[in-house]
């Protein structure tokens, strides 16, 4: 054999060799693929499934945050010209009313003066018919004179025996009993004089008179009715009689004008009916405590009403100055919010809530007058919910949206 072929054959033997050998690094190649195809697909799931619930936790977080928000209709405060004085509604009321009732039982005879009738103190009203009474007074006036009679002969009978006991012609024990039959004949007669007058009175009360000067508002009586004296009856008087010369208007002023209430001040009292006229009044007593339901000061101005032309019973307005001027805005009733501290509005400062502190003035119904708290430039909260604090976020939306 050649030395080629012998080399040949070594080279071929040294090949088979190295392809029988399990560790060659060509067999490990595939399986360090796999494992690391196997890592990289775990690692992804992994990563996949903590995204997705740091996307879960971040969505939920948002939906809370963005639902604990609440969404809110602004308005702003209209601004109110300044205020030199106030008008507030009022109501007329006689300066002095009475109701006229009987002192007397008995019928109606005849009545003099209707609704509407002017009258003066001492004129004749009524008159009523007592046919029992004066029967009354004609026996006790007969009581009397027997008593008088009595007190008499009692008199003569105590005067002698008196003489009688300074010649012992009688005893001490028959003089005393005369004496004091005497006193009980006087009491007797002090008594029967006594109901003599009493019925007197009675008598006179069959007559009724005006107590003063004014006018009929009310007439509950007519010929023939049964009259029971007394006032317990509902609507049993005879009469309502007014004194209209001066008029008492009562006017409710609300606590943050109360300065306006000062006693003399004049104040303009105008009607509906006189459009163009204006009457005078003034300040003339207050009751110098603030209602505690209304916060309010009841006060009351006097008017001169010679010629009668302004009625009891009518609605007024009555205008005062105020001391100084008042810069006040306007906002929704429906803005008011009622908290145990006081009144509050709420207001949108850095899309967050502050209830602010005011204090009202007139109260228009729908509106309302606000001197202190808000301004103009203010994002007041139109309807905000009961819950509403403050720093509670807060939305701007549209009316229409926060109504749904």
């Amino acid at each position: 054999m050649s030395s080629n072929e012998t080399n040949e054959e070594q080279v071929r033997s040294r090949d088979d060799s190295a392809a029988d050998s399990p560790t060659r690094p060509g067999s490990l190649r595939p399986i360090f693929v796999l494992l690391l195809g196997i890592a990289l697909a775990l690692g992804f799931f992994i990563y996949s499934g903590i995204r997705g619930r740091l996307q879960a936790a971040s969505i939920l977080e948002r939906v809370t945050e963005e639902a604990a928000i609440t969404d809110v209709a602004v308005i702003h405060p209209k601004e109110n010209p300044p205020t030199e004085e106030i008008t507030l509604p009022g109501g007329t009321q006689p300066y002095t009313s009475s109701p006229i009732y009987a002192r007397t039982n008995g019928y109606l005879v005849q009545w003099f003066y209707d609704i509407g009738a002017r009258v003066k103190k001492g004129d004749l009203l009524a008159v009523i018919d007592t046919p029992e009474l004066d029967k009354q007074l004609l026996q006790a006036r007969a009581d009397l004179e027997t008593a008088k009679s009595n007190l008499a002969l009692a008199k003569i009978t105590a005067d002698r025996w008196e003489g009688l006991i300074k010649t012992r012609s009688v005893s001490q024990q028959s003089t005393d009993q005369a004496a004091e039959n005497l006193g009980a004949m006087q009491a007797t007669v002090d008594s029967s004089a006594a109901n003599v007058r009493r019925l007197e009175d009675l008598v006179s009360f069959e007559k009724v008179y005006a107590p003063f000067d004014g006018i009929v508002t009310v007439r509950n009586t007519d010929i023939g009715w049964l009259i029971d004296a007394g006032a317990n009856p509902p609507g049993s008087e005879l009469f309502q009689l007014a004194e209209i010369r001066t008029l008492r208007v009562f006017v409710a002023v609300p606590q943050v004008y109360s300065r306006a209430a000062r006693l003399g001040a004049i104040a303009a009292i105008t009607l509906d009916e006189f459009p163009n006229q204006a009457f005078r009044g003034k300040v003339a007593r207050t009751s110098n405590s603030i209602d505690l339901a209304s916060r309010t000061l009841n006060t009351e101005v006097d008017v001169d009403n010679p010629t009668g032309r302004l009625l009891p019973g009518a609605y007024v307005q009555v205008h005062l100055k105020l001391p100084v001027k008042t810069q006040a805005v306007s906002i929704p009733s429906s803005a008011l919010l009622f908290r145990s501290e006081g009144l509050r509005a709420g207001v949108v400062r850095n899309g967050r809530a502050e209830l602010v502190p005011i204090a009202i003035g007139r109260d228009y119904g729908g509106t309302v007058e606000v001197i202190s708290g808000l301004t103009p430039a203010d994002e007041v909260i139109f309807s905000p919910p009961d819950a509403l604090i403050t720093g509670a976020p807060v939305r701007v939306v549209s009316q229409k949206s926060a109504q749904q």
